[in-house]
């Protein structure tokens, strides 16, 4: 046997084990649950028969289905389009060096290291409509006592609340970082052509920084879809008001017990996600590409 040929076999030996064990953790689920998904699987253990594509069709057909799609978009339109305006705001102001900054950034980041669950029970504490510390400050100023956990117009409100507190700072981190790759001798030459700030920003800063911060927009895009964590902690999964895709899936599968049709569900989920994935990565693309002709 040669050296590099046995070099070969070595490395095959170290990768295969890892590779056997991502098989088994990640492809024979994803297999069987799409298997359950066309049955009729249930908790309580009756007998399991192939129903085709009926839990799919029943699918579209429910009224909850569509309502939690609907609360669904809405957050993932509205936290993330405010996470992206104060991030960004936010890397504007700290892209220049100044006393005390490190300091500042670290506390900023502060609430994006914290677990969500943790946090949504923090939150429920502060928005509590009777003792909750948010309203008794609100009343020391005569401004109210909203219940924003139990006020069905203001339920959906207060997650986006809570999730743009978390989740600001990633974006932060993100502009900031793109912000600060752009080349400074970029800024220099369009001092030296007494260039605007506006025409700087709209000509220079933006189109630079577009690719990272839209990198950033579609991470936060995908993990918003699949909010279940502030919901449960705050609001609890069975809420119409604050019902996600993630709640609905949850409730059909341990409040139901339908194993096949939870899985139908969650494919329609991931189904969402491949497809925002893929429309902000060619965006992605076509604003690289632009960056580089620039």
């Amino acid at each position: 046997m040669h050296v590099g040929e046995g070099d070969r076999w070595l490395k095959v030996g170290f990768v295969a084990p890892v590779l056997v064990l991502l098989l088994c953790v990640n492809i024979f689920p994803l297999c069987y649950s799409i298997w359950l998904s066309f049955t009729n699987a249930d908790l309580v253990g009756v007998d399991l028969q192939s129903v085709g594509v009926l839990n799919y069709s029943f699918l579209f057909s429910d009224p909850r289905y569509a309502e939690a799609l609907r609360t669904t978009a809405l957050f993932v339109v509205g936290s993330v389009s405010v996470e992206l305006v104060l991030g960004y705001g936010l890397a504007l102001s700290l892209r220049d060096r100044f006393r005390g900054k490190a300091v500042l950034l670290t506390l900023l980041l502060i609430p994006m290291m914290m677990p969500p669950a943790v946090m949504g029970v923090y939150w429920k504490l502060i928005l509590d409509g009777s003792y909750g510390i948010l309203n008794q400050l609100l009343a020391a100023v005569g401004i109210g006592q909203p219940q924003w956990t139990t006020d069905p117009d203001l339920k959906l409100l207060s997650l986006l609340l809570i999730d743009v507190w978390m989740w600001t700072p990633f974006m932060l981190l993100i502009s900031l970082a793109s912000l600060n790759a752009i080349p400074s001798y970029i800024y220099e030459a369009a001092a030296i052509d007494r260039a605007s700030r506006w025409r700087v920003f709209r000509r220079i800063t933006l189109p630079m920084s577009a690719p990272l911060v839209g990198l950033a927009v579609l991470l936060r895009a995908t993990d918003a879809l699949k909010q279940f964590d502030l919901v449960m902690a705050v609001t609890g999964a069975n809420d119409g008001a604050t019902q996600t895709l993630s709640a609905l899936l949850y409730q059909v599968m341990f409040r139901d017990g339908k194993v096949g049709m939870a899985s139908a569900y969650s494919y329609v989920v991931l189904i969402l996600v491949i497809a925002l994935a893929s429309v902000f990565l060619r965006y992605l693309t076509q604003l690289q590409r632009r960056a580089g002709a620039a």
